[in-house]
Order: C-alpha cells, then structure tokens, then sequence
C-alpha cells in the first residue's frame, strides 16, 4: 500500500535508540527523507542509525537547552511531517521529588515539542503547504503513575491537551495534529523496569506481552501517511488494552 510519503521531509526527535530508531526506519522503508536528532553524547548511534537508511540527516540538540531547540529547527529547516519523540522517564515519588526534576521533565517531554511545533506551523502557514503532527504521548497521560512517574506522567497529559488544542488551531490551515499513545515496549528507556517487575507490567496488559517498537512506529506512521489525512485531535491508543476507552 502506498502510504503517500515518498520523498516527504520526516523529522524523528529522539532517534538514536528505542522507539525513534525504529520510527526512522520504518519512514525510511516507505521513502521518505529522514531526519534524526540525539543528544551531543549520542553522535556514534546516530551515525549508526543513518547508516542503516537509504538516505537522511541527524542534527543534535538538547532538549532542556530552550536555545538549542531553537537552534535545531533553525539546521532542519523545513519539513513536513513532525515527530515529537524525543522524552526522558526519570523515577522519583513526589515526596521526594525536586522542582528541578520536576521542571526538567516539563522542558524535554512537553516543552520542546510545543517549540518545535510552533515553529513548524509557522513555517507551513508561511509556504502555504500542509503537514501533519504526530505526538508521542502515553498511556501514563490517562492512568497517572504509581511507579515514581508523576511528573512524566504529568508531560505526557500536558502534550495530550496540546495535541487536541493545536489540532483545533491548525485544522484550518490543513495540518493535521494527532498522538500515538503506547504502552510498555522493549526499548533502552525500558529495560531496567522490565529487569525489575515484567510480571507486573503483564498483568495489566490484557494481552499479555509488551510491545515491539515496530508496532508502535508502524501506527505512527499511520497518523502520517495520506490514508489518515481525515484524523485529527485523535489519540490512538497501542497499548495492548492497558489502555481501553
């Protein structure tokens, strides 16, 4: 099925691992341009990331650095798919939890990607052309957290409000701003936790396996492509029905 991406200009935050790798590959198979961002300590897997495509970029940016977003967009230039990606899942129960800790989560998890998405706008609104958001957000937005997630979960709860107020913005200009909400997958960010209590996890996923990250990416890829061009404002739910509404 042609999925109307070819040569289409994807930019994937949070691409040198996990999930992102797996979205870069995947848009890379359906022939778009792709372009990666990491951190400056993750040059060497983003070299290896890009390796592994056809063609594409990677810029590096810090995500708590608001002037480093700035500067991101600024080396992209424009494209016209956005992926906001790119997050951090740090532990910490609010009795203990610091403001900085707090804060820092907001900057990387829904801070950035209301920076990159703005100015994303603003660039098609400018040349006229349509584009399409996608937001990686979580089941943790609905459920909240008992594990020491409260303030990722608070992000991804903040990006899911931010997804439907922009889509109802932009909808207009024909941009389509959608979430993909996953569950627990077999990623980097992941591994300790799943180390740690999988049993758990598996208890309440009713269908009692964690997720590859292709299946996620592939519904990403999804919201993307031309056949999803009357969704907007939508979150789609790839949790294994952890997640059922």
């Amino acid at each position: 099925m042609d999925y109307g991406l070819k040569d289409k200009r994807v930019l994937v935050t949070g691409s040198a691992g996990g999930l992102g790798k797996t979205l870069a590959k995947v848009f890379d198979e359906e022939g778009a341009y792709v372009i990666l961002h990491g951190r400056e300590a993750e040059k060497e897997l983003l070299e290896g990331v890009l390796s592994e495509l056809s063609r594409g970029e990677y810029f590096m940016a810090d995500f708590s650095d608001e002037e480093s977003v700035e500067n991101l967009w600024k080396q992209v230039g424009a494209v016209d798919i956005l992926v906001n990606n790119a997050g951090i899942w740090p532990t910490a129960y609010v009795k203990d939890m610091t403001s900085d800790q707090f804060r820092k989560t907001l900057e990387i998890n829904l801070i950035a990607p209301f920076i990159l998405s703005r100015n994303f706008l603003n660039e098609r609104i400018a040349s006229g052309k349509k584009g399409k958001i996608i937001n990686l957000v979580s089941q943790a937005a609905f459920h909240g957290s008992t594990s020491g997630h409260a303030h990722y979960a608070a992000s991804k709860a903040g990006m899911v409000g931010f997804t439907v107020s922009m889509a109802r913005e932009a909808a207009p200009l024909g941009i389509n701003v959608n979430a993909v909400a996953p569950g627990m997958m077999r990623t980097p960010m992941n591994k300790d936790a799943l180390e740690q209590r999988e049993d758990a996890y598996l208890e309440r996923i009713p269908l009692r396996r964690i997720a590859d990250p292709s299946e996620v990416a592939y519904a990403v890829v999804y919201l993307a492509s031309n056949k999803a061009d009357y969704i907007t404002g939508a979150t789609l739910d790839v949790t294994g029905g952890m997640l059922m509404r």
